[in-house]
């Protein structure tokens, strides 16, 4: 397993020196090879990890106990139109509430992105926050982006 003059003067076996350039090129080519594909496979990994917000949704989730949607402004829909989802659906905001008396409670965030919105839903526990995600049972509240904060 052994390459090279030092491997060949090791093993008592006569000097190839053309032999011995053969074997080397292929190792560094082998070695070479290796390192580009594990290069190409960490940028396509960090690519993946950093445009997926996967280390921001883990943090939020498993240390925060919170939920955010990670949308930029222009994907949220407008203010009014988050203001004419909630009077639409005020019983299911109040279900929402219900939850934990005092300790719920639903925003419209109107203030990050101008003219844009979205909600925010804060509560106490996790019990809460699963009850509240069991109430909403999807990504959105009927079509509108919302976060959920754990205070």
């Amino acid at each position: 397993m052994f390459c090279g003059a030092r491997a060949a003067r090791l093993l008592g076996e006569p000097l190839n020196r053309r032999s011995t350039a053969v074997s080397r090129r292929r190792l560094i080519a082998g070695v070479s090879a290796s390192v580009i594909a594990l290069s190409a496979a960490c940028c396509v990994a960090a690519g993946f990890l950093v445009r997926g917000h996967v280390l921001g949704r883990l943090y939020n989730d498993i240390v925060l106990d919170n939920y955010d949607h990670f949308l930029p402004c222009e994907r949220l829909p407008s203010s009014a139109e988050v203001n004419r989802i909630l009077e639409e659906h005020q019983d299911t905001v109040e279900a929402i509430k219900e939850v934990n008396p005092g300790f719920v409670f639903v925003e419209i965030d109107d203030w990050s992105c101008s003219g844009r919105a979205d909600i925010v839903i804060s509560y106490a526990s996790h019990q809460d926050r699963l009850a509240i995600e069991k109430i909403i049972g999807g990504d959105t509240f009927f079509g509108v982006p919302y976060r959920l904060r754990n205070i």
